[in-house]
């Protein structure tokens, strides 16, 4: 992977993401410092301090039983960890493939053989938030 931050395309909106996924499975989003960055690491659970098996990622992939929009899945992927990039300017949204290794404490995809596909610009982001927020109850809990 060395090379690649430098190289990978980049995503200019919430519609290419669109049309990149259309069709295609197997996608997943990572926020971090970058493909180069990541190249031989794996995550860690921080509250065990365990090694994980692989990378944690986002899935962009909808499941079968997603009947809204393609775009409303990917907008609500994008900003499940928005707050990584928030709070830490260096990292960065990815989007990549790979082979699925295990699940990490959240139940998310942890993945090796990492292909890194493009980057994620700020205008995916801020597409995906307003998006987020204007077709979601954004943060409604399944009890109420």
């Amino acid at each position: 992977m060395p090379g690649t931050d430098r190289t990978l395309p980049r995503i200019a909106d919430l519609e290419e993401l669109t049309e990149l996924t259309a069709g295609r499975t197997g996608l997943y989003l990572r926020y971090s410092k970058g493909p180069d960055h990541d190249t031989g690491r794996v995550s860690i659970d921080y509250e065990s301090d365990l090694k994980l098996p692989g990378l944690s990622v986002t899935v962009l992939d909808p499941p079968d039983w997603w009947t809204r929009p393609p775009q409303d899945w990917l907008a609500r992927q994008v900003c499940k960890y928005v707050n990584l990039n928030e709070e830490n300017a260096s990292l960065r949204p990815w989007v990549l493939q790979g082979r699925v290794v295990g699940r990490g404490p959240d139940h998310e995809p942890l993945i090796d053989e990492v292909k890194p596909v493009a980057w994620l610009s700020d205008e995916v982001v801020r597409q995906a938030r307003r998006r987020y927020e204007e077709r979601f109850d954004v943060g409604r809990g399944s009890t109420g």
